[in-house]
């Protein structure tokens, strides 16, 4: 399926010029993309191999040609339509290899574009059934390259490998079954040649997990659930429970114990360990589950080579108000009184930026990046949080509604799904954020397979009359704010920043915008016809810096935005990829 009408923006002299340009990289004699290459990805230039533009997932580029001071010339090189009807949510991340941009798209589809003309060379649908039951949308964020093969997971909760060449599928193997509510929609992460992945569901009462598989065959080769009680296995045999049975979840309740690490995960090459958030308990209703009930809402370091749990920390014990704690966690290094520290950080879903120490998991500090929190007044030394107990939506009867509580964040979080990015210049971390809240009340639940395992009702509600999302640069080391910009709809898309003192992210109205990395000044935007809630990256192509993001308007948002809806009403559907570079 060639030839697809793209627009675009080149003119004809500018094509007979990259018609007879240099090859994007050296000739691809080694077959595609290697271990080495992808965790090489942050430093190299001319590709964007991985999610997150390296293992580290910093989203960070050592590229300056665009900076402040060219910013302003940076204008769109072409446009290409996913087209069809099938629009809704474009949450991915392209990456970039050898003259090939891919992207996946709504409704688990995967494309492939010439990266300069913007020609479709091919695309791949997924055959879903007809009964999926993604909770929150059908996106899709982004896929994984490693040698001939680019890889994605689809709705019906599979794992998908097509040769980059012609999007013929190499292998296709079953993750989980989507008919107990299971579907998948992060990004693969590619370690020592194996695919991680986590899965989607967690309002189904499914079981959170992270699982390896041979990046050549597809085959299994360990399993990890993220809720104590369950059994792992490794190359075919038990290998050990998670945590210890009913230490923190009562009687049967871990069967079904929620925990999705639907976001995907990152990993450290200098500590050798996988990252993986993960999602609320189920149910929602906090006093069906007594106990802290682990290891939901908490972020996991798994060893790469047998899936076992090194370390763990929580974020929000015994959840009561869907504080998924899958945001991803982004290692980084720096100075701490006086000491250098191997870190990371998280801007979680409760409202409270972390930073811990990556090799063990020890609490280093807890600062709010939102307005407030109502749920709590802070963490403890300890890193416990200090829970307020009227902000806890009170119990329910057997057959009434318990009592309505206001809580800040909603359950839509501080930070959703949209990932941050942490620049190596500034040493900020620039968040894109939220500023709204909720009514919620618990109400009687039972769990049936393959039907929501809510046990709770909301109604979202703004608390700024001047905006609802908030893109802020925070110092990981003084847990202070240095700058915020203000938007009056919700954010819901990625970040990218750059050693051209650069911060991009899109906004639901349209726009893609660069700020000063510094001051958070806004110096360029472009409208592309409907919402970016996709992911930028960057990369250096025939000589010259490309910007490329996805837009399209989708995800969580519109499907629960009640009095919040009034800031998106006007918003268009769409489904194309931007590309931009500096004109001459």
């Amino acid at each position: 399926m060639t030839g697809r009408f793209t627009r675009s923006f080149l003119g004809a002299a500018a094509i007979a010029l990259v018609a007879g340009a240099a090859p994007l990289l050296a000739a691809d004699t080694a077959g595609g993309p290697t271990d080495a290459d992808l965790m090489n990805d942050a430093a190299s230039t001319g590709d964007v191999l991985t999610y997150g533009m390296g293992p580290q997932a910093q989203r960070f580029s050592t590229l300056n040609q665009i900076n402040t001071d060219t910013v302003s010339k940076l204008v769109p090189a072409f446009a290409s339509s996913l087209g069809g009807e099938k629009q809704r949510g474009q949450e991915a991340q392209p990456l970039v290899y050898d003259g090939t941009i891919y992207v996946t798209g709504s409704y688990s589809r995967l494309y492939a574009f010439d990266s300069r003309t913007g020609e479709e060379k091919w695309e791949y649908n997924a055959r879903l059934p007809d009964d999926i039951m993604p909770c929150c949308d059908v996106v899709n964020r982004g896929a994984a390259i490693h040698g001939d093969k680019i890889i994605f997971a689809t709705l019906d909760a599979r794992l998908v490998a097509l040769n980059r060449h012609t999007g013929k599928v190499v292998w296709n193997k079953q993750i989980a079954d989507y008919k107990a509510g299971y579907s998948a929609t992060a990004a693969p992460l590619i370690v020592k040649g194996m695919v991680i992945t986590g899965n989607s569901g967690g309002e189904f009462g499914i079981v959170g997990a992270v699982e390896a598989r041979d990046v050549d065959t597809g085959e299994l080769i360990w399993h990890r659930p993220v809720i104590e009680g369950n059994m792992g296995t490794l190359r075919g045999k038990d290998n050990g429970i998670t945590g210890k049975l009913n230490a923190t979840w009562q009687g049967d309740l871990y069967k079904t114990g929620g925990g999705a690490t639907w976001l995907g995960g990152t990993y450290d090459p200098e500590t050798n360990l996988l990252y993986f958030g993960t999602g609320n308990p189920a149910p929602w209703n906090s006093h069906l589950r007594p106990g802290d009930n682990l290891y939901t809402a908490s972020t996991l370091a798994i060893d790469p080579e047998t899936g076992v749990i090194k370390w763990h920390y929580q974020t929000t014990p015994h959840d009561g108000w869907d504080f998924d704690g899958v945001n991803e966690f982004i290692p980084f290094d720096a100075t701490i009184n006086g000491k250098p520290m191997k870190l990371g950080a998280k801007a979680d879903r409760n409202g409270y930026f972390f930073v811990l120490d990556r090799t063990n998991g020890k609490f280093v500090s807890a600062n709010r990046f939102v307005m407030q929190t109502t749920w709590a007044s802070g963490y403890d030394k300890n890193g416990k949080p200090i829970v307020i107990p009227a902000g806890r939506p009170g119990a329910p009867s057997a057959t009434e509604k318990g009592s309505t509580v206001f809580s800040s964040p909603s359950f839509l979080g501080g930070k959703n799904w949209m990932p941050m990015a942490y620049s190596k210049d500034t040493g900020l971390f620039y968040i894109p954020s939220n500023d709204w809240g909720m009514d919620i009340w618990n109400e009687p639940i039972a769990y049936k397979k393959g039907a929501a395992y809510l046990g709770a009702g909301f109604t979202i509600k703004p608390i700024a009359e001047d905006h609802i999302g908030a893109l802020r640069a925070m110092d990981p080391k003084t847990g202070k704010i240095v700058w915020e910009y203000k938007n009056k709809a919700p954010l819901w898309g990625g970040v990218l920043s750059t050693a051209g003192n650069l911060v991009f992210t899109g906004t639901p109205e349209g726009y893609l915008k660069a700020f000063d990395a510094k001051t958070g000044k806004e110096l360029w935007k472009f409208q592309t016809g409907s919402s970016v809630v996709g992911s930028p990256v960057t990369w250096e192509q025939d000589g010259e810096q490309y910007v490329a993001v996805m837009s399209g308007w989708g995800g969580a948002v519109p499907l629960w935005g009640g009095e919040v809806a009034k800031s998106f009403k006007d918003i268009n559907q769409g489904g194309s990829l931007w590309v931009f570079k500096l004109a001459k």
